[in-house]
């Protein structure tokens, strides 16, 4: 199960105002360009695990199904969109892809010997959320498509059910094995499932790690080739399992930086130095993630907290500087970078 796929991105068109466009005509947009190359197979960098001269084998046949970013994406704006011109060309795009057949080659390579780690928890946890995206879109295709996930479905989920009780620390970075980003995913994919045993497993995984923390060093934050916040990650999924009293409180503990004015300086947007660069193209990522998270901590607060304020403008100005850099121009960051967006553009992670 790869997380590459080569997508052109939407521009996203910030107006006069400083609100982000992103109706109709922008989905459809997006969704030709990603369309023209979602199921391109290279250029293609992938964590393989080789046990014998069988696994050599080219993306194709090892992972036929994915990327689940682009995936999960596709389903996003259909979801949003259902009538958008695109909808029919996704569709058989998503039924090209996720057939019974791929499904299990990427649960069975999954599964595979010396790959306890493979996609772990990032990839995994978005595997979840594309699950829980088709189970919420009322379609008859999202339904066969869903049956069709059920085996890597099940296994993603037995092995994050595995590992987690044996984490004895949580990953603290902004890459890929952030372990509170991860949670955050999984809870809910958990919660829309109904699926109570893992709901509480990963709520009290999260309290387990995060509910005595404070004084998040956020001035130490980013890191050159961060694409998600640690102590924003943190913040976002404790609003999840934590009641609005009890999460004011702890937030006061874990971020005392955060003013009681309406003042964006306290968390900057960054600028990538060279979106070309893999690796570099990550901090156009944290802009977006980044406002995601603080969109998140805003809805868990009293309506009269004194801090929504601050959160709000950090919020926009994030959302303005990520929305920008989605470009297209270069395949580094135009790969992940449109499901970034989506997610922040739609609020898919915060419950309506």
């Amino acid at each position: 199960m790869r997380l590459t796929i080569s997508i052109l991105v939407l521009i996203f068109v910030a107006s006069a105002s400083g609100a982000s466009e992103f109706d109709a005509k922008s989905a459809d947009r997006f969704a030709r360009l990603a369309l023209a190359c979602v199921h391109k197979e290279y250029p293609n960098k992938i964590s393989h695990v080789l046990n014998s001269d069988v696994d050599v084998a080219p993306p194709r046949k090892l992972t036929p199904a994915f990327s689940v970013h682009g995936h999960w994406l596709l389903v996003r704006l259909l979801r949003t969109f259902p009538d958008a011109p695109f909808a029919k060309s996704a569709r058989e795009a998503l039924i090209r892809s996720l057939t019974a057949e791929n499904l299990k080659q990427e649960a069975a390579y999954l599964r595979g010997e010396g790959r306890a780690s493979f996609e772990r928890p990032y990839g995994l946890a978005w595997l979840l959320q594309l699950s829980g995206e088709l189970r919420e879109w009322d379609h008859e295709q999202a339904r066969e498509i869903l049956g069709n996930l059920k085996p890597l479905e099940d296994a993603a989920e037995d092995r994050l059910t595995k590992w987690l009780p044996k984490l004895s620390h949580p990953v603290r970075i902004g890459e890929h094995d952030q372990t509170a980003f991860g949670l955050g995913l999984m809870l809910d994919y958990a919660r829309g499932k109904g699926d109570e045993p893992f709901t509480k497993l990963v709520s009290d995984c999260a309290r387990k790690f995060f509910l005595a923390d404070k004084n998040c060093p956020l001035a130490y934050e980013p890191s050159g080739e961060d694409f998600l916040s640690p102590c924003l990650a943190e913040a976002d999924v404790m609003r999840r399992v934590l009641s609005q009293a009890e999460f004011a409180k702890w937030l006061k503990d874990f971020l005392p930086q955060i003013p009681t004015s309406a003042s964006a300086d306290w968390l900057r947007p960054v600028v990538s130095p060279d979106p070309s660069d893999p690796k570099l193209a990550h901090l156009d990522g944290l802009n977006l993630s980044r406002a995601w998270m603080l969109e998140g901590i805003i809805s868990a607060l009293p309506p009269d907290d004194l801090r929504r304020d601050a959160l709000t403008a950090t919020a926009d100005a994030h959302r303005r500087s990520g929305l920008a850099a989605v470009t297209g121009a270069h395949y580094e960051g135009g790969h992940w970078l449109g499901s970034f967006a989506v997610y922040l553009t739609t609020q898919r992670g915060i419950q309506k």
